[in-house]
């Protein structure tokens, strides 16, 4: 085979290499979910992961044109590595139209477990990333209490902004996190030995305000008594209602979709 994969050392065409010349008749938007140890998987893992799970699945997916042809998949709002997450999204592009809740089986088998397919739709049209303006995020804090965490959560919330430092692609950066907070709140239940849970609702700004930078602020600002690593999770991501705070369902018009 050529290092393009579209010919067999004959000469001959290879009929499992992939076809660009194949239109796409059918896009489907995916949710997925990062779970247990698979919070650590980082987005360029988690892709090949899901490329081969596309193969041993055997669905028809689209391919670019050009010299190497790469298939027609695209993400959106990936979770920053060691945060689990139940709101990850993507959108696949098909050569032949299916079911989409086969193809949510046929994924969901072919992914290792703890990276599972929890639903896929239709796409409607448009682009995917627009509807996805917040996240919600559960926090864990190992050996804090509840009474002191709400103490520091009220000193973050009255303060006009929360300063943070992160390092990025062009070095330290210090921006405001408190800005992209819609909420924030102590939940009412308690996690494992009496922790603290924090409901977090982060609006989709630039640069993106993830669940560490929210925990700086309130421990380095806001006198968050926390030495152990938090345990994020997303639990949902999507639409903003800014009225009430909820975040919306970002598949939901596409599953009255043809």
């Amino acid at each position: 085979m050529s290092n393009d994969g579209s010919r067999t050392l004959e000469g001959t065409p290879n009929p499992e290499a992939p076809n660009p010349q194949l239109p796409i008749v059918q896009k489907l938007r995916l949710r997925y979910a990062k779970r247990g140890r698979m919070r650590f998987t980082s987005h360029r893992d988690f892709a090949r992961a899901f490329e081969r799970a596309i193969r041993r699945a055997g669905l028809p997916i689209g391919h670019s044109s050009g010299y190497t042809p790469h298939p027609k998949i695209s993400y959106a709002g990936a979770s920053p590595t060691g945060a689990a997450s139940e709101a990850e999204f993507a959108e696949i592009g098909l050569t032949r139209a299916m079911a989409p809740a086969e193809v949510r089986d046929a994924l969901d088998a072919a992914l290792p477990d703890g990276l599972d397919v929890v639903d896929v739709v239709v796409s409607p049209g448009g682009a995917l990333a627009d509807l996805l303006e917040a996240s919600r995020w559960s926090i864990e804090l190992p050996e804090v209490f509840p009474e002191a965490a709400r103490a520091a959560v009220e000193a973050f919330l009255a303060r006009d902004e929360v300063l943070v430092e992160r390092m990025m692609k062009r070095g330290l950066r210090t921006f405001d996190c408190r800005a992209a907070v819609v909420r924030l709140d102590v939940d009412d239940r308690t996690g494992a030995q009496g922790c603290a849970i924090l409901d977090v609702v982060v609006r989709h700004d630039t640069p993106s305000v993830r669940p560490d930078d929210v925990i700086t602020g309130l421990r380095t600002l806001c006198g968050l008594p926390i030495e152990k690593a938090p345990l994020a999770t997303r639990s949902s991501q999507g639409p903003l209602d800014v009225r009430t705070g909820t975040v919306g369902d970002p598949l939901a018009t596409g599953r009255d979709a043809p």
